[in-house]
């Protein structure tokens, strides 16, 4: 795997760009952020956070989507392009991804995948987090009304938001506490 993400990009730019230019805009954000927050990380990790973040949403891409469940989709589509498992996993259980699939009925498939619980994983959901639909940089309270916004017509994600927000947020303020220890150094951001 590369440590740039280019291969992940690639991948994601295909599925995305075309029909989910919004969705390619978040992607796109989320991983300028992953960039930054890496750099602070071992190479391996750095190179994994970074393609996990190119990769977290293309389970929403037409030709990706299988269950309609975009962590779980986007994961197997990880899988069947040959990353790494550890990215595959990391795709599966994005920002608390597990509460809605027991929600959908999803937790035997999600099986297939784990839920590391690591520093990288926090730091993912924490780029996730803190980028906006457009791609911009954003406050966790901001993005979680804005999500709630934009799927209030959904009961089950409406509810998955609220049933993973404590997760959400210990995950948010684990990474912030990281970056205040200055393990994770705040280098300028890098270009997408």
């Amino acid at each position: 795997m590369n440590a740039d993400g280019s291969a992940a990009a690639a991948a994601a730019r295909a599925a995305l760009a075309g029909p989910l230019p919004r969705r390619w805009a978040h992607a796109r954000g989320v991983a300028r952020r992953a960039r930054t927050l890496a750099v602070g990380l071992p190479p391996a990790d750095a190179a994994t956070l970074v393609a996990a973040a190119w990769l977290h949403d293309v389970g929403y891409a037409p030709t990706v989507a299988r269950t309609g469940f975009h962590p779980l989709d986007g994961a197997r589509y990880a899988h069947d392009l040959g990353f790494p498992d550890r990215v595959a996993h990391l795709v599966a259980y994005h920002s608390a991804a597990a509460v809605k699939a027991d929600l959908l009925g999803l937790t035997d498939q999600m099986a297939e995948f784990c839920d590391e619980q690591t520093l990288v994983r926090d730091l993912l959901w924490y780029a996730d987090m803190s980028t906006d639909p457009s791609g911009r940089p954003v406050s966790f309270d901001a993005r979680m009304a804005e999500v709630r916004r934009r799927r209030a017509d959904d009961p089950v994600a409406v509810a998955a938001l609220d049933l993973g927000m404590p997760a959400r947020r210990a995950a948010w303020e684990r990474a912030e506490a990281w970056l205040r220890s200055g393990a994770g150094q705040r280098p300028r951001a890098s270009r997408v």
